[in-house]
């Protein structure tokens, strides 16, 4: 069987292969399931939701494994609740009381983290506002054990009360300084070289069209010669 889980992870996996849900399956269909396990894990972490993705990846699920529909969402809640230790919605309510009950030195860490993303899009390598400010954010909500969300959420409003200015204007301006003469950069490289190629393109064309040419003028003179040589001297 291939894993695409965490490793310490391996015990409860053999406990969920084992298990009435696992046995079920084939080793292709059950990696298939952990796999949606954790698709559905991460989905919670990010969002703080599950229920549209468990329908989806559900519905997916049964349809190409040739499984009842009902059955199929049982399976992939009977694993992640091995997997994890804990029902989707338990974990979703463990983030979400964990957010509530943040005390404020916990809460101020989300200004620092927000100075983070300005950060990156000004140090890093072409990196814009959305990828900083969701980098940012999942560094936050694992420091904090909340949603990716929640992160995001006390990003915005503590950046909002030490600067009184919004997060996601600071980020787009500094888009514009930083961001955007990086990409700038990198497209007009990207033509120059295909520019240079293509006039290399041309040049190789244009070479080969006359040598193609001067064999096409140089060829009735060589049967000329040849035909004399053949004919020889006359009487």
């Amino acid at each position: 069987m291939n894993y695409f889980y965490d490793p310490k992870e391996k015990d409860r996996v053999m406990e969920a292969r084992e298990s009435f849900s696992g046995r079920l399956l084939t080793d292709p269909q059950f990696d298939e399931a952990m796999a949606n396990t954790g698709i559905i894990e991460r989905e919670i972490k990010k969002s703080g939701a599950f229920k549209e993705k468990l329908s989806d990846y559900a519905y997916a699920f049964a349809r190409t494994e040739k499984i009842d529909l009902a059955k199929g969402e049982t399976i992939l809640r009977d694993l992640f609740r091995i997997r994890t230790g804990k029902s989707m919605n338990q974990m979703r309510e463990e983030l979400a009381e964990r957010e509530q009950k943040l005390t404020e030195p916990r809460r101020k860490l989300a200004y620092d983290y927000a100075l983070g993303v300005g950060d990156m899009i000004e140090k890093g390598d072409k990196i814009n506002f959305n990828r900083a400010f969701a980098h940012q954010g999942a560094a936050l909500a694992d420091e904090l054990g909340i949603t990716d969300a929640g992160a995001k959420r006390l990003m915005k409003e503590e950046f909002k009360a030490a600067e009184n200015a919004e997060l996601y204007d600071w980020g787009k301006e500094l888009e514009v300084e930083f961001y955007r003469p990086q990409i700038e950069a990198e497209k007009e490289a990207r033509e120059q070289k295909n520019g240079r190629g293509e006039r290399s393109r041309r040049f190789q064309r244009s070479a080969s069209g006359r040598e193609d040419g001067d064999d096409a003028r140089e060829a009735p003179a060589r049967r000329q010669t040849a035909s004399r040589s053949r004919v020889g001297p006359r009487p």
